[in-house]
């Protein structure tokens, strides 16, 4: 998961964290939210780390694309493996993005989506823990506690697992995102961008020590709503704003003018601000905490729950 951090380009961020079509609203007040369990994360996230490394394209992805399938089977999904082509540095890649729906009434969609291939390169053994395995053990642990209580009259809440968010090489338009982009080219060819009330990205969200450090490259209010989510929960303090703009799975949906936000923890090291963990072996079970995923995992639930039986046309100014 290879970032662009650029620090001194605000103004350039600000572009879509001030401008652009707002279509999110606030959580509603007073309600409480969905139990969620920070120990059924960390089991789903060792479980699918334990796969090994899943880099896109190879016979592992597809066997971590068919591992989530069947998790999410198992909660009384109907999930499918949507695999497609797309140009890589000299040729052409295979990747495959694991779709799963809870349907809504309100004629909306709220995506929830995480990338789950792993670095390229790193080492034979690099599974990613922290990235990607916290965010695919979270969104599933999501699916498995919404599978059965989400309200009909609500967004449609679709689970989105991203394939080739990595890069090859250098991030470019034939390298890395590759799963973000086909799903935003799927939504332009369904008719479906101006349905998608928000998209939510989350990715290495397990740090021992988290820092959720949101990027300003997101949608302006949504970004205020996962800050005053964070702060109903009192979790607050683990949650605040990268000082510029973070490339990740989010990007191509704010391209296109679909409100989107990046909840990731970017200091993932040794120390206080480091991030010498990321896309190294040092990146293991070992430096995660289910408590961590307890936080971001209620937070999301009340974003997720702020939806239910609220219209388009209510927004966060």
């Amino acid at each position: 998961m290879r970032r662009w951090v650029l620090l001194l380009l605000l103004l350039a961020a600000s572009i879509h964290v001030g401008c652009g079509r707002d279509r999110s609203h606030p959580p509603m007040p007073g309600v409480p939210p969905v139990p969620f369990s920070g120990e059924e994360a960390m089991a789903e996230c060792e479980s699918f780390v334990r796969l090994g490394p899943k880099s896109a394209g190879t016979k592992e992805s597809r066997q971590a694309a068919e591992y989530i399938r069947d998790r999410l089977k198992a909660f009384g999904l109907k999930p499918w493996v949507d695999e497609f082509e797309d140009p890589v540095p000299g040729g052409t890649g295979v990747f495959r993005n694991v779709t799963a729906v809870l349907p809504g009434g309100s004629g909306e969609i709220l995506i929830l989506a995480a990338h789950y291939d792993t670095r390229v390169g790193v080492s034979e053994t690099f599974a990613g823990a922290n990235d990607s395995g916290s965010g695919v053990g979270l969104l599933l642990a999501l699916a498995q506690v919404l599978s059965g209580i989400y309200p009909g009259s609500a967004p449609e809440l679709r689970f989105l697992f991203l394939d080739g968010e990595e890069c090859r090489r250098e991030y470019g338009p034939a390298d890395g995102l590759h799963g973000s982009r086909h799903a935003v080219r799927q939504l332009q060819k369904a008719g479906e961008v101006r349905k998608v009330r928000a998209m939510i990205l989350v990715d290495m969200v397990g740090d021992r020590d988290l820092t959720v450090t949101i990027p300003r490259n997101g949608t302006s209010a949504l970004i205020r709503q996962v800050l005053n989510a964070a702060a109903d929960e009192g979790v607050r303090a683990s949650f605040g704003i990268h000082p510029g703009v973070i490339l990740d799975d989010h990007q191509p949906f704010l391209d296109v003018g679909i409100p989107a936000v990046d909840v990731i923890d970017f200091q993932y090291g040794s120390s206080p601000g480091a991030n010498d963990y990321w896309h190294t072996d040092e990146d293991t079970m070992e430096k995660l905490d289910a408590k961590s995923l307890g936080k971001v995992g209620r937070v999301l639930l009340r974003l997720i729950q702020g939806t239910w039986g609220a219209s388009h046309n209510q927004v966060d100014e």
